[in-house]
């Protein structure tokens, strides 16, 4: 079985020491909580009845022995034909001969030491078992942290272990992926899923270990008191479980349905903040609010709907175990107040209980409810953890189309042509976009491809990036298909500039050196320079190379943006540029500084456009005609002009509907 819990559980057993750690505190913990409540039986028959242990031991050794006698007594009239009385049998009375001389050898063996060791008045005995309570205290208290340090380590190890994991599958996802799960699920799954798992691997590695132990502890030393009495108190326990079971199933879904709603409320908090500049000029931030206030109450509902299940499994397993007591007492006072052995005919002890065995024997089922209170609020948590570890597991398991080659291929640098042969491609749920695309691009020459909306342009470019893989046909760099070769080999050869300009929260130096490493800041300045983006940089920005942009280059224009961009580009020294609307929506002064950039840098490269505007159109050599996922033109922007309607009326009018 190896469930999406389970495989968080083995990241987390990798630190085995620490695991041992716990397990060995989590006993002392246990036993030390056992031996604090087994001091009631000293304190109730010893202390409160003015002896001293030397003398209780004394004492217990007379009482065995006198009973011993009498049963040898009771089993010579037996064997001498005498009838037996009532609830006795031969078998009966050897067996309970025989536990009396045991407990007579037991107590006369302790006795020397008591005589030597013990204190010697009722008040002395009183100050020594108080001592042992609090040395046992502060000894339970010093595992106590050891193992909650211990289980602070591997939750917080097990979170960097599976948010890294989840990371690296993430960034492998197809692109696709992306849009039917959306950054803000993804970023939800990521922090919010992951902080319940991990809590949920707390909960079962801190209390789930010692709670039980605790609770077993008591339950072994009640019976050493009573074994029988307390397997009549425990009939309730089954009934116990099968609830918890249903309930565990009902706080599941209830998890998962609150982890979804968040996953909208994150959506929809992104969505907002990412469009604040629409949100004020088109005055909707009181829309934005109601949206905010449905997405809040939405999840609340599901949070209550969960609290409701948690709080009936505390209610439930606090009412089994105020049950379980309650019968206990009401069994054990009808044992010792009559003096019996039996209930309903049915035997519960060999010889009538004593007042402070009693009293143990309740003390320490109280001491197993307590751990078994705790258990409930425990096992809620828990649940939440595995409901969590499915949605996280979802993500890391989630098949992917893109896979590596097993033996790859690399072709030499630089390539000789790009070819596309008869490519085909559909998107998993949309409409055939690609139908037998045949294109060869030499090395050196720059390509512009253009089209109406939805024709396919993008498309090209997300496949010559290997985003993903067509479905017939392929794409072959010299004479190896670019499936048979590394992604990150691929991916060192080109450099890809969108319309949309991505920066990081970063430095303009370290936004122009993503990607590259192993530049230095003269590469930085060179490419800088290169994209026409040094001189802004330096007059026109607090810090220069080190002025911090902030999320997503606010503090920048799009022309600029768009430059640091174009230097990104160009630092990695790429064999493909590839352009995709890259000077769509920027200024003319903007656009020709960018165009006398890329003039000079895809001398002997092979440059692929993606573009709607003439000015682009005249740096490439040859122009892509696609219309309804087909080439139905190629040539020069002449040769286009004479043969191609769409091309001129794109010359003629500048049409953005043609992007």
């Amino acid at each position: 079985m190896n469930t999406p819990f389970i495989r968080v559980l083995k990241l987390a057993f990798r630190r085995r020491w620490a695991v041992a750690g716990i397990a060995v505190t989590s006993l002392t913990i246990a036993l030390l909580w056992s031996a604090n409540i087994s001091a009631v039986l000293p304190i109730v028959d010893v202390v409160f009845a003015g002896s001293t242990l030397s003398e209780y031991v004394q004492e217990n050794i007379e009482t065995a022995q006198e009973a011993a006698a009498e049963s040898g007594r009771k089993i010579a009239r037996i064997e001498a034909g005498q009838p037996a009385g009532p609830h006795e049998s031969l078998e009966q009375l050897q067996d309970l001969r025989a536990r009396q001389l045991q407990k007579a050898d037991w107590y006369s063996w302790a006795q020397p030491y008591m005589d030597e060791y013990a204190p010697t008045t009722p008040f002395k005995t009183l100050l020594a078992i108080l001592a042992f309570l609090v040395i046992g205290t502060g000894l339970k208290l010093i595992a106590l942290t050891a193992n909650m340090m211990w289980v602070q380590y591997i939750t917080d190890r097990t979170a960097i272990d599976l948010r890294q994991i989840f990371f690296r599958k993430a960034l492998r996802l197809d692109m696709d992926a992306f849009g039917e799960n959306g950054s803000a699920d993804l970023t939800a799954r990521l922090t919010n899923d992951v902080a319940l798992v991990t809590a949920g691997v707390s909960n079962l590695l801190g209390r789930m270990i010692r709670e039980p132990l605790k609770m077993m502890a008591c339950l072994i030393g009640a019976a050493c008191v009573c074994p029988r009495l307390l397997l009549l108190v425990l009939i309730l326990s089954p009934m116990l479980a099968i609830v918890m079971q249903q309930l565990s199933r009902a706080i599941r879904r209830a998890s998962r349905r609150a982890m979804e709603e968040m996953s909208q409320l994150y959506g929809m908090l992104n969505d907002s903040f990412a469009g604040i500049r629409l949100v004020k000029a088109s005055n909707t931030q009181a829309f934005e609010r109601a949206r905010l206030r449905r997405a809040t109450y939405a999840y609340y509902r599901k949070s209550m709907k969960m609290a409701f299940y948690n709080t009936l499994a505390r209610g439930t397993t606090e009412m089994m175990g105020m049950s379980t007591v309650s019968l206990a007492i009401l069994a054990g006072g009808y044992l010792v107040l009559n003096q019996e052995t039996h209930l309903f005919a049915l035997r519960i002890t060999t010889e009538p209980l004593k007042q402070g065995e009693v009293f143990l024997f309740f003390s320490f089922l109280i001491g197993a409810s307590d751990p078994a209170r705790k258990l409930a609020d425990v096992w809620s948590g828990l649940q939440r953890g595995i409901a969590a570890s499915n949605r996280v597991m979802e993500i890391v398991d989630q098949p992917i189309r893109v896979e590596e080659p097993t033996s790859p291929r690399s072709p030499v640098r630089p390539h000789e042509s790009i070819r596309l042969r008869q490519v085909e491609y559909q998107y998993p749920s949309g409409p055939k976009v690609l139908r037998g695309i045949d294109l060869e691009i030499p090395h050196g020459e720059t390509v512009a491809i253009v089209g109406p909306n939805g024709c396919g342009k993008s498309t090209i470019v997300s496949l010559l990036c290997r985003f993903d893989d067509p479905q017939g046909g392929e794409i072959l760099l010299d004479d190896v298909p670019i499936t048979e070769m590394r992604t990150r080999d691929l991916r060192r050869r080109l450099a890809l500039v969108t319309q949309r300009t991505i920066l990081f929260d970063d430095t303009i130096e370290n936004n122009i050196r993503y990607g590259s490493p192993g530049a230095d800041s003269h590469d930085v300045v060179r490419a800088a320079k290169l994209a026409f983006a040094d001189d802004f940089i330096r007059k026109k920005t607090p810090n220069g190379y080190q002025t911090v942009l902030g999320t997503g280059g606010m503090r920048l224009s799009g022309g600029q943006m768009q430059r640091i961009a174009l230097a990104r580009a160009f630092l990695r020294d790429p064999d493909i540029l590839i352009l995709d609307e890259a000077t769509s929506q920027i200024d003319m002064e903007s656009e020709q500084l960018i165009h006398q950039a890329l003039e000079k840098f895809l001398v002997g490269r092979t440059g692929v456009m993606i573009t709607h505007r003439p000015s682009t159109l005249a740096m490439a050599d040859r122009i892509i005609v696609i219309e309804q996922g087909e080439i139905v033109a190629a040539g020069s922007h002449q040769e286009l002009i004479k043969q191609n309607r769409f091309f001129r009326s794109l010359c003629g009018s500048d049409l953005p509907q043609a992007a």
